[in-house]
């Protein structure tokens, strides 16, 4: 029987998984999106990122965000503010298929982010999921434990220095299934040129780490071309674009056609 949650059967089933940046808190941005996508098992898109860090997104809008997301086919992984325990489980509670922290930068900082996903005994997340199986469709609330619990989706960011320098010991954390690069802030915090020979060779050895640990490697990219190039290089979960590029990049091109001009310009990357 297949998992309840897209992501993780998009992850052991297809050779890479797609998704987007959802930024802006709209239902119906998502939607609109996602009803345009084919199914995961076609090289559709099978999961969204709510963005609750650097997003205009709250707690107050995780419920109905994760039920659109999980009633489209896809999986809705939030990406708390910071690994809080109450942070982590209001996600959880309010539907999340999975979730995604910032700045994980040891094996302890993961081995506590798998903690707050899990109940106990293998965790230490409170009890009282009254609305997550809402945005699991076909699962039943009395069955959100035993059908959910084990698939709920840990992913940690890998942007630091220290983050790199601990990725061996980070992914060999049982309970922790991905391991996601924020490669701007990645830069930044490691004072690295973007793209440049260090910068890329510490992504490549957080692809290592995840490989060499049965675990998966995830990336954000900041457009097609780069999810491609990051597919090539291995990576088994990419995010294609952000809504707000694709809407801003989107209208100028527009723009662009209706005045004439046969080479519209490209975003420049990033968000």
């Amino acid at each position: 029987m297949s998992s309840p949650v897209t992501l993780r059967s998009a992850l052991s089933s297809t050779p890479v998984s797609y998704g987007f940046w959802l930024t802006l808190p709209s239902a119906g941005v998502a939607r609109t999106i996602l009803r345009r996508s084919p199914q995961f098992t076609e090289g559709g898109l099978s999961w969204v990122l709510v963005d609750a860090e650097h997003g205009l997104i709250g707690d107050s809008h995780y419920y109905e965000l994760n039920n659109a997301i999980g009633h489209e086919g896809a999986s809705p992984i939030v990406r708390v503010p910071w690994s809080e325990e109450w942070m982590i489980k209001r996600a959880l509670d309010a539907g999340a298929h999975g979730i995604m922290t910032p700045m994980c930068h040891s094996a302890e900082d993961a081995a506590k982010v798998v903690s707050y996903c899990k109940y106990p005994p293998v965790g230490s997340r409170g009890f009282g999921p009254m609305f997550a199986p809402h945005a699991f469709p076909g699962v039943k609330p009395e069955d959100y434990n035993e059908k959910t619990h084990n698939d709920i989706l840990v992913v940690v960011q890998i942007e630091s220095r220290p983050g790199v320098e601990n990725v061996e010991k980070i992914a060999a954390v049982e309970g922790l299934d991905v391991l996601f690069i924020g490669p701007f802030d990645l830069a930044k915090q490691m004072r690295v040129t973007h793209g440049g020979q260090e910068h890329e060779a510490a992504i490549q050895r957080i692809l290592d780490a995840a490989r060499a640990a049965g675990k998966k490697a995830a990336i954000f990219c900041s457009g097609g071309d780069d999810a491609l190039r990051r597919t090539q290089q291995g990576f088994d979960m990419v995010s294609i674009n952000t809504d707000v590029a694709v809407f801003g990049d989107g209208m100028l091109r527009e723009l662009a056609l209706a005045k004439g001009d046969s080479k519209p310009e490209q975003g420049k990357g990033g968000y």
